[in-house]
């Protein structure tokens, strides 16, 4: 009788989590056309997927997992580090048929980082093709270029070998995709999956790249700063990218759990969707994104048939990336909100920004601080690349250094927004007082909406306490 009870249990949440999967397929993802054979498609997978008694098992044993898979693993080049690190920046690599970034994708890691920086860090390659020859000559290319890396156990390239990977012809065709392409996102799911397990034990935190990017400066700086901004609060994806899986940073505690996650279901949907499905399964409903990003996708030519991929990262800052502080603070607006789009997203870290409807003169858009800071910078980005018209045409920023019955005064204005854009930094030599809170204050009616993406605020370090 508990062997039944448990057994429904197990079905019962497992066909939640199922049903929780199908239903954001349509709602996350612009992709996906919801249309009335994909829905009949997806319920078939969860239909399928729930009476699969190995998979119920599967998923009891994931829930529960603590420990690595146990796969065989060819070093290529380097071995693990003896000491643990702050951070294991993993890559999964195969043949291209057109265009080949991985040795710039490593010149780029290692040329933005400085010394102390590499101290804490280790770079892991899986190169995950299924053509030996091709593995190892390409193992023996990076060594001759990277070999100081190498030696000084900065750098570590690893294979998994074919046996260990599960079938991957005669799988699901989910959302009508060729057989071609099921066979290759199953694989690359696989293959970060064997990645993933490898690097459990090897570093406190797991950040994921693809093999065709460049790096913004000092970027293992800004990723401590991030972490350190989260300490106390709970999350399981931190982002440091907008695109697919690039920048996911990971506590490598979660790894053992996420690899056999991409194990169980490689079959059923892309890498980058399954990632999103784990954070939400894990209770972390809202993307964390920090910006500006820290990784920009720069190759041309896809890993699959060598097709075009010309995706780019708008938030993407290459040189001197320095989080911002953005104290805590309310938001307020007198503008009119368009939906769901609310004004604290223009200063939160979560993904989104504020949509506003055509504003009017003297509609303002303001911060208030809930503590007085001394600001030293301050950055406002208005519009998108999506909808580059939707710009704030005209506006000036101003400070409050005064506040009365919970209202700011002794505006100090400090510049025009110039195309929709404010950067200005030394505010400390202009505004003496410390501030009460920042305004942006529309100059001129304009037909066109308008989207604040990003409010970013640098302080003193001896802010007001």
């Amino acid at each position: 009788m508990r062997c039944f009870l448990k057994r429904t249990v197990i079905l019962s949440a497992f066909s939640l989590f199922l049903l929780f999967v199908i239903k954001n397929l349509h709602e996350g993802n612009e992709d996906f056309n919801t249309n009335e054979e994909e829905k009949r498609l997806g319920r078939e997978i969860a239909l399928n997927q729930l009476y699969s008694i190995r998979n119920v098992h599967n998923f009891l044993e994931l829930w529960n997992a603590s420990s690595v898979m146990n796969v065989s693993y060819q070093y290529l080049a380097g071995i693990p580090p003896l000491k643990k690190k702050y951070l294991t920046i993993g890559l999964s690599s195969v043949k291209r048929q057109r265009g080949n970034y991985l040795q710039e994708t490593l010149k780029s890691i290692f040329k933005q980082s400085t010394n102390e920086e590499l101290k804490d860090m280790v770079v892991v390659v899986h190169l995950a093709d299924f053509d030996v020859e091709w593995n190892s000559r390409t193992a023996q290319e990076i060594s001759s270029k990277f070999v100081h890396y190498i030696i000084s156990g900065h750098l570590l390239i690893i294979h998994a070998p074919e046996k260990n990977y599960p079938p991957l012809t005669g799988l699901k065709r989910n959302f009508n995709d060729p057989p071609n392409r099921v066979t290759f996102r199953s694989k690359q799911n696989i293959d970060y999956a064997f990645l993933l397990n490898f690097c459990a034990s090897l570093s406190d935190y797991y950040i994921m790249i693809e093999d065709d990017v460049y790096c913004a400066k000092s970027f293992f700086t800004a990723i401590k700063k991030a972490v350190a901004s989260r300490e106390g609060s709970y999350w399981v994806t931190l982002e440091f990218s907008k695109l697919g899986y690039i920048g996911k940073l990971y506590h490598s505690r979660e790894l053992p759990r996420l690899a056999q996650f991409l194990f169980l279901f490689y079959q059923e949907m892309p890498c980058d969707w399954l990632l999103t499905h784990f954070r939400s399964l894990l209770t972390q409903n809202e993307v964390i994104r920090f910006r500006p990003s820290l990784f920009q996708h720069n190759g041309y030519y896809s890993s699959f048939q060598g097709t075009a991929n010309k995706l780019k990262d708008d938030d993407f800052e290459g040189d001197s990336v320095d989080f911002p502080d953005n104290p805590p603070a309310d938001i307020h607006t007198s503008i009119t909100v368009f939906e769901q789009y609310a004004p604290h997203k223009a200063y939160s870290n979560v993904d989104g920004y504020f949509w506003g409807k055509s504003p009017r003169v003297n509609n303002h858009f303001t911060v208030m601080f809930i503590k007085p800071v001394n600001i030293s910078h301050i950055n406002i980005r208005t519009g998108t690349q999506e909808r580059p018209n939707d710009i704030l045409h005209s506006g000036k920023v101003e400070i409050g250094t005064k506040m009365t019955n919970k209202m700011c005064g002794d505006y100090i204005s400090i510049g025009d927004l110039a195309r929709g854009q404010f950067d200005q930094s030394g505010i400390e030599h202009l505004i003496k007082s410390p501030a009460e809170c920042i305004r942006i204050l529309v100059t001129n009616d304009q037909k066109e909406w308008v989207i604040i993406k990003s409010i970013n605020v640098w302080t003193k370090k001896e802010n007001i306490a």
